[in-house]
């Protein structure tokens, strides 16, 4: 049920592509922190962000083949910023069904990420394949209030085989759809609301209408006459 819940979202939310698989994670939107005004900072990071105002993000992930070395795939990171404290959100990732693929989806604190070795070493890995050194330099964050922020981390395998051995040593990126979905009442994701309000009318009113319609049967069978017996 939650699959097809999650499905429906991805075609609500994004009726002009057509994503048939969907995956997600659903969290808590942590305290807010100070972030520092030295560097290096978030900013420095160049991470891709999602916000409540910004809060879908088409983009194409790297992907590649289980390994040993590998076995989840390529990773990419992301940054959730401007965060209500205390609120559940939830991330999901919509991609082609053209395009089979295993996603898993984390989110961490940022104190986590710094104090775990195997974490930082991936930020700061996929940090610097953003860089480029014809982008001007990042200027520091000025602005000190605090913020709810967290980590997103995508872990990206193809779950295909080809006997194009050209293509199984470079599978292409994956063309995806990464949405922050806040939730209502910390219970429905803000996106299902216009879904669940037409469910809810079609139920109320189909209600109306059977009783409607039993009454008027009802109406009916007591207006035929009854079949005399012979005996």
């Amino acid at each position: 049920m939650r699959v097809v819940l999650a499905g429906l979202l991805c075609i609500v939310t994004q009726v002009w592509t057509v994503n048939a698989n969907v995956e997600k994670t659903v969290f808590l939107a942590p305290g807010p922190v100070t972030l520092p005004n030295v560097p290096p900072s978030l900013d420095d990071l160049r991470l891709p962000v999602l916000s409540p105002s910004h809060s879908i993000l088409p983009t194409q992930l790297p992907v590649h083949f289980p390994s040993a070395s590998l076995p989840r795939g390529l990773e990419s990171w992301y940054l959730l910023r401007a965060l209500d404290e205390g609120r559940r959100y939830e991330v999901r990732i919509c991609w082609p069904a053209t395009q089979p693929t295993d996603f898993w989806l984390d989110t961490y604190p940022i104190t986590q990420v710094y104090d775990t070795p195997d974490l930082i070493s991936s930020l700061a890995q996929y940090s610097e394949q953003l860089q480029h050194p014809t982008l001007p330099a990042q200027r520091y964050n000025k602005d000190t209030t605090p913020q709810s922020v967290l980590f997103l981390r995508i872990q990206a395998a193809a779950s295909y085989y080809s006997t194009n051995r050209t293509l199984m040593e470079n599978p292409p990126p994956v063309h995806v759809d990464i949405i922050l979905d806040p939730f209502v009442l910390n219970i429905l994701p803000q996106s299902l609301g216009p879904f669940a309000l037409y469910v809810s009318a079609v139920a109320v009113g189909a209600w109306f209408l059977s009783g409607y319609i039993y009454r008027w049967l009802l109406s009916i069978s007591a207006e035929l006459p009854s079949k005399p017996h012979t005996d």
